[in-house]
């Protein structure tokens, strides 16, 4: 029964990837692959269902909800006032054609460290991208590896992240954002430094070998359709002082009341005072208040419910024989117990395709037992941290999905390599280093 249950769990999450890469609903495939789970490994199929799958989805919902809807409401409203575009366009200008892709994800770092949402990122950057990329003559297929890079590889784990993979593990660890010290810094530093000069490098050899622009036919029907309807439009933006100030004010509010209070309750406050800003100071872009705060409601809804399914599949593979006995051998790995902790959080981010929704199962279950065995809170909230940003960025992972067909246009089969090269192999070896270095030091 218990290698039945391993193949079941090994073939659930290729089919979960499977039919995510074919456009499925997230929802739809987590479902599904939460059946095969529980049928190979050998649970009521009932009380999978309705039990484990719906107290994972519910419980997940509940605690994270206000984040979600505070941080797309703020990404929503640093859209509508022109904000993003406004950093977008600075960040074009001081970098130039020349320097592409690191404008490309250092537009998508700035914005996405300073707590607007994902999805609202690669939406405002990605005209500045397709800008920048044909001017250059670079190969339109590598722009969902620097959104993507941009977006979740470093601003998500590092210190002081408003971004819930940074937020999640205080919950369980007592810790504040910026917990890690020092050697939480260097990796982001190392994984923003090594990252953005390989995702370079690899676009320099496509060049070499002869690609160019060429985007996908229904990229280029789209933008002349967008040229046109903005054709009239005025392209009065803000002030990049003011465009910036709501993301600096998330930033420092989160770490100083962070110290004092729950950080998620620090977290929140620091959004409603970012949205309030950019409100206040941008009014004259926002057009439609109460309609851009219905979408940003919307869009957290879409964002979390997506989270929730994966969550709720997590859930229903905690309840098979083989996770357990998955768990036991992370625990008893020899080498340090950070070494087990960053495997655990790393294979259930990645059977969930979700940073969040990974350390969401994961951190309940690995905590207590690290906890109770003396390791440095600070040091496995960084490591949690760093390892939700390894596997989570599979095929499967909603970013991933979103980025590279919605946005970009583009297909897994031509734009996913790159992702997977600079968000899941580098930020692993710095995961590595971290294991290393935390594991000397303490």
């Amino acid at each position: 029964m218990e290698i039945i249950s391993f193949i079941g769990l090994i073939a659930a999450l290729a089919l979960l990837v499977y039919l995510t890469m074919k456009g499925i609903h997230i929802i739809v495939a987590a479902l599904i692959s939460s059946v095969v789970i529980a049928v190979t490994g050998g649970l009521n199929l009932e009380t999978a269902l309705l039990d484990n799958y719906m107290t994972g989805f519910t419980g997940y919902f509940a605690s994270w909800f206000l984040v979600f809807l505070l941080g797309a409401i703020f990404g929503k409203f640093m859209h509508e006032t022109k904000s993003a575009e406004s950093i977008a366009q600075w960040i074009k200008k001081k970098f130039g054609v020349k320097r592409a892709v690191f404008a490309v994800v250092a537009a998508a770092a700035v914005m996405t460290y300073g707590g607007v949402s994902l999805f609202v990122v690669g939406f405002a950057v990605y005209p500045i991208a397709v800008s920048l990329f044909r001017a250059a003559n670079l190969p339109h297929r590598f722009i969902p590896a620097a959104l993507i890079f941009g977006s979740i590889s470093f601003t998500m784990t590092a210190p002081g992240s408003p971004e819930i993979q940074n937020i999640i593990p205080t919950e369980f660890f007592g810790t504040t954002p910026t917990a890690g010290g020092w050697v939480g810094v260097l990796c982001a530093l190392l994984i923003m430094i090594c990252g953005g000069l390989y995702l370079g490098s690899l676009v320099k050899k496509a060049v070499a070998n002869g690609e160019e622009f060429s985007p996908p036919k229904s990229v280029l029907e789209k933008e002349e359709a967008d040229a046109a309807a903005k054709k009239n439009e005025s392209q009065v933006l803000p002030n990049i002082v003011v465009a910036i100030l709501p993301l600096f004010l998330v930033i420092v509010l989160l770490n100083i009341l962070g110290q004092f209070m729950n950080p998620t309750t620090a977290l929140l406050i620091a959004l409603i005072v970012g949205i309030a800003v950019s409100c206040l100071t941008m009014n004259k872009f926002l057009k439609e208040f109460w309609s851009s705060m219905a979408e940003g409601t919307q869009n957290a809804l879409v964002a979390l419910a997506n989270t929730c399914a994966v969550v709720g599949f997590g859930s229903v593979a905690a309840e098979v024989s083989a996770f357990d006995t998955l768990i036991t051998g992370l625990v008893n790995l020899p080498g340090p117990p950070l070494l087990g902790l960053a495997i655990g959080v790393t294979v259930i981010c990645g059977i969930t395709g979700s940073a969040s929704g990974g350390l969401g199962i994961a951190l309940p279950i690995l905590a207590p037992i690290y906890l109770a065995q003396g390791v440095d809170p600070g040091a496995m909230h960084r490591v949690s941290a760093l390892a939700s940003g390894g596997l989570d960025s599979l095929p499967h992972n909603g970013v991933v999905v979103t980025t590279v067909r919605a946005i970009c246009g583009e297909t897994h089969s031509r734009a996913y390599k790159p992702v997977f090269l600079v968000s899941i192999i580098v930020p692993s070896i710095v995961l590595v280093l971290a294991i290393v270095l935390y594991s000397l030091i303490l």
